[in-house]
């Protein structure tokens, strides 16, 4: 009688729940991401940096670089909402998880020259850490460049205070000492920021020295790139900084200062188009240089700090770089700073 009585609510309930499943996805979506999509590209990068803003962005900076065709900066919005002063192409931006790639280079090239092993363990390069995070004498420097240790990612505990200036290197770090592996060494693939930050720690260590020394003298400096830095605290008095604004947070947050290596770098989007260029093709590392970073890390990234999103991608076939810079985050821009980008790529040719 019991199982009688409930197969009508079963029935009911089978008749509902998709509706209530339609309705909600109706309800939620991210509508002006829709509009984004669909709505007609214009003819130029201009037109659409404009209707980005229209839209809610802030500030939008971009830079192209095609082959045949001189390098090309375009920006709208503010780079001072409170200020009104109009985005400038020429600011310097957080680039956030971009800085993995500078990182990524300096190992490879540290590893050519025989001064790291891509097969040591964590535990053989800091064994302090040996009994504060898990599976240390087993994670390579290999996995940890590859996202492959398992160690959890410090900005994932709940604790993780984003709109604060944290004093060291170590008040990071304490956010995922202590915690269980996400996963056995090498069996799997989780982006972490930690990796990152003990790979800074273990360069700084072999090198004696800062590792954003090395990137400056190594990197930056064969390439030209006068507007890059390796935290907003090194930045030279002068130089113009985007402001940056997040969904529901008053301030300006321009002041904020992350240091952790992996996420501290700071440029403007053309340092950042010709160095992603130059790790393209060919003309940042040698040969043996090159082999070594293609088995360890990607060649694009994006970038993502609170009022900073930020992408730098090249394509191969029509040899274009573009990298494109937004100063706002939550709310929508979350998921339509993607959707301009790929608007931009089309326009282009990409």
């Amino acid at each position: 009688m019991k199982n009688k009585n409930k197969r009508p609510i079963i029935r009911i309930l089978r008749i509902i729940m998709p509706i209530v499943a339609i309705v909600s996805a109706v309800i939620f979506v991210p509508w002006n991401a829709v509009w984004m999509w669909i709505a007609p590209l214009p003819d130029t990068v201009q037109a659409e940096l404009e209707a980005a803003v229209d839209r809610g962005f802030d500030g939008i900076i971009v830079y192209v670089d095609q082959r045949g065709e001189a390098p090309a900066l375009y920006a709208s919005g503010w780079n001072n909402r409170a200020a009104q002063v109009p985005a400038d192409p020429q600011a310097l931006f957080k680039i956030a998880s971009i800085s993995k790639l500078y990182i990524a280079s300096a190992a490879a090239k540290l590893v050519n020259e025989g001064r790291l092993s891509l097969d040591d363990t964590l535990a053989d390069y800091l064994p302090e850490l040996a009994g504060r995070i898990e599976n240390a004498d087993r994670i390579t420097l290999r996995m940890m460049l590859q996202h492959r240790s398992g160690i959890p990612n410090y900005v994932d505990h709940p604790a993780f205070p984003w709109f604060e200036t944290l004093p060291d290197l170590n008040a990071y770090l304490e956010y995922a000492l202590d915690e269980p592996a996400v996963f056995e060494p090498d069996s799997d693939y989780r982006y972490s920021n930690t990796n990152y930050l003990l790979i800074g720690n273990i360069l700084d260590k072999v090198l004696g020295y800062d590792h954003q020394q090395y990137i400056a003298s190594e990197i930056l400096e064969p390439l030209g790139l006068n507007h890059t830095y390796g935290s907003l605290s090194q930045v030279d008095p002068g130089e113009v900084i985007s402001s940056g604004y997040h969904h529901d947070v008053e301030p300006d947050l321009k002041e904020l200062d992350y240091i952790s290596p992996g996420g501290s770098m700071v440029a403007n989007a053309q340092d950042v188009g010709i160095f992603l260029k130059a790790l393209n093709d060919g003309s940042l590392l040698n040969d043996d240089e090159q082999a070594i970073y293609s088995s360890i890390y990607e060649y694009e990234h994006t970038g993502w700090l609170p009022g900073y999103q930020s992408i730098a991608r090249y394509y191969a076939d029509t040899a274009t770089t573009v990298v494109q810079f937004v100063n706002s985050t939550g709310g929508d821009t979350d998921a339509t700073t993607g959707i301009v980008f790929d608007r931009i790529v089309r326009i282009v040719g990409g």
